[in-house]
């Protein structure tokens, strides 16, 4: 302990010249023996913290003026989870790993040319190297660690000693655009849920219980009324109950069991759209709606999820139910080992009453957070026969309610008005929905179809459920096709002057061809390739060279650490016609390249997509699979 304690310290005074190294000296050991790592709060910045308008920012280009404009707003209050240790969402997901990086990233911005590169390494600033002003102006790298060394053990000693960090996914990537994000994938899957397993257009009168309303997880209390439905959230932490029902997310707050019961019978009884956070363990509400199928008989939940931060489920992810939050948070601090194992038992718990209710007719599916990955190494009954070992008893929404969305070319597009204005970001609205309304006169398959119908409601609605926190920012999933078409528009509106200000696009890494992680992104995928990252990291390349102002590669991200591959972009659209010529460029391969893999895994979808592709651009080429007929060669081969 005392030598890890020496590295670290030795590792972080590096960024201070001698004469003030003996003090920081004492307080950054204070800071390691406290929390584990460090933070270095004395240099928490005394701004506001937020997304300026591009204009106000101390740069020598428009590229590194956005990258700014884009980590403050990964570290506004209003986004972050944790800002002052830099964690943006996920419990854990850092913008950097110190405030020291903050302030040398921000100088080497405000100093960088369009013939310069800035280089991260897990939130180190290493510098400023030449190149080209075709090239990225920045490119990051999250917790590449060694592949034998990529376990949780070794991640806790090395963000200890300040050498990686845990990114998430849009956390270490700069952006982050608050939980607008994922309130649109979470209404896309609640919508698509409904269709597959209820086989209803309409959710008014159906239940969604799930838990979580922090960081990502916040989201799904205003995604339940946007699809119409009936959403339970259960919430141990009351701040972060407290904060969304401030922000308008939330309805109703309740820390009361049968009054949470009540008022989901009326909901339910009169078909109102309800989102109600219940200040309590998760478990308590699914053994209470156990409870109430045994003694009256009555199903009362449809659709049943959980956002948990189970990727980090022992140190904060996950909170068990037999004690209150407060103490589980000082047994956590004072005994990790009990902690960890009342987890597990809660894991447990937690399912044994989920397995009741879906024998009964509850349709419940992972969320990508690691939730039946976790709890089936706590023990928990969750085994499916014959599968392989990245499937359970549930599936991951991926596999059966985004995966073909995703073979489609459909994924989270988004979009950042630096200007910040709310009228630069109406005119982007107009024109998104103008592009899908045009695409579908032109002519889509009934799939794609009901794709951009769902995003051009999701666009109306946007507007009048104040989606916005933190930067001007739009999400929508949309298709190679759609991403161009908006991209050129926006860029064209921008030069016509419609839009005041350089415009930053960029994705959930959470995509199409940004994420190899066999127990989300890539749980579809059958052909035994779901455990290899060369997609993601293709991708990464593939986008840097292309056009993309900058460029990010993460370990971890959703489900945990070692346990996925992801990268995202960053690319501003200035009016240019080079600024065009990138977007086409970079977002028809960010696309492409992962409806390829996916067809040539064996998805139908993904096959028919990149097959039309190539019919609209000659220079296409991607090898086709052909597929085995016949099915009784295999065996006789096999015996010989």
């Amino acid at each position: 302990m005392c030598c890890k304690l020496g590295l670290a310290l030795r590792n972080a005074l590096r960024y201070f010249p001698p004469e003030i190294q003996k003090k920081l000296a004492l307080e950054f050991a204070e800071e390691l023996r406290l929390y584990g790592h460090i933070y270095m709060y004395r240099f928490f910045p005394e701004i506001e913290m937020r997304a300026y308008p591009i204009g106000e920012y101390p740069c020598k280009t428009k590229s590194a003026a956005a990258i700014m404009l884009m980590i403050m707003n990964n570290l506004d209050p209003s986004v972050a989870q944790f800002p002052q240790e830099l964690v943006t969402y996920g419990g854990n997901g850092q913008v950097f790993s110190n405030w020291a990086q903050f302030w040398l990233a921000m100088h080497y911005l405000s100093e960088m040319t369009e013939e310069q590169t800035l280089v991260m390494y897990s939130g180190h600033p290493l510098g400023l190297f030449p190149s080209h002003h075709c090239a990225p102006r920045l490119i990051i790298t999250n917790g590449m660690v060694i592949p034998n060394y990529s376990s949780r053990d070794e991640y806790e000693r090395l963000f200890a000693l300040g050498v990686t960090m845990y990114g998430q996914m849009t956390a270490g990537s700069y952006c982050y655009i608050g939980p607008q994000g994922i309130v649109h994938g979470t209404v896309l899957t609640v919508l698509n849920a409904g269709r597959r397993y209820l086989k209803a257009e309409d959710l008014s009168g159906k239940v969604f219980v799930t838990s979580g309303l922090g960081g990502m997880s916040g989201a799904q209390a205003k995604a339940a009324v946007i699809a119409g439905c009936v959403g339970i959230i259960a919430e141990v932490d009351e701040a972060a109950l407290l904060k969304r029902h401030k922000q308008g997310w939330l309805m109703e707050i309740s820390n009361n069991l049968d009054h949470c019961i009540a008022r989901l019978r009326d909901a339910r009884k009169n078909k109102i759209a309800l989102s109600l956070g219940y200040h309590g363990n998760v478990v308590d509400l699914w053994e209470r709606l156990v409870h109430e199928l045994d003694t009256t008989g009555e199903l009362l939940v449809d659709l049943g999820s959980d956002q948990t931060s189970c990727h980090n489920p022992f140190n904060g992810g996950y909170y068990p139910v037999q004690l209150s939050f407060e103490e589980a948070k000082q047994l956590l601090s004072t005994n990790p080992g009990k902690f960890r194992t009342l987890v597990k038992e809660s894991l447990k718990r937690q399912v044994a009453a989920i397995n009741r209710l879906a024998d009964k007719g509850m349709f419940f599916w992972d969320y990508g957070n690691a939730f039946l990955l976790e709890a089936q190494r706590a023990g928990a009954d969750l085994v499916k026969r014959g599968a392989n070992k990245t499937e359970f008893r549930y599936p991951s929404y991926v596999q059966h309610i985004m995966g073909d969305i995703f073979s489609l070319g459909f994924g989270p597009f988004r979009w950042v008005c630096t200007s910040g204005d709310p009228q630069d970001l109406a005119t982007t609205d107009s024109i998104a929905m103008s592009v899908l309304e045009e695409s579908i006169r032109q002519g889509v398959s009934t799939s794609v179809k009901q794709q951009y119908h769902d995003n051009i409601r999701w666009i109306r609605e946007a507007g009048r459920h104040s989606l916005v926190v933190g930067s001007q920012a739009r999400i929508l999933y949309s298709d190679q096709r759609g991403r161009v078409s908006i991209a050129v528009a926006i860029n064209r509106a921008i030069s016509e002057g419609r839009i005041k200000a350089p415009v930053v696009l960029s994705r959930d890494h959470h995509d199409v061809s940004g994420t190899d992680s066999p127990y989300r992104e890539t749980s579809n995928i059958y052909d035994g390739s779901a455990l290899c990252a060369d997609m993601a990291v293709q991708n990464f390349v593939g986008d840097a060279f292309r056009g993309a102002t900058w460029v990010a590669l993460h370990n971890g991200g959703g489900v945990g650490w070692g346990e996925v591959i992801n990268g995202g972009f960053g690319l501003v659209l200035d009016g240019s016609k080079e600024a065009e010529e990138r977007a086409k460029m970079m977002l028809s391969w960010d696309v492409s390249n992962g409806v390829a893999r996916r067809c040539w895994s064996g998805n139908d979808y993904a096959y028919e997509t990149i097959c039309q592709a190539m019919k609209e651009n000659a220079t296409l080429k991607v090898t086709l699979p052909h597929k085995v007929v016949d099915e009784s060669i295999l065996e006789p081969a096999m015996k010989r």
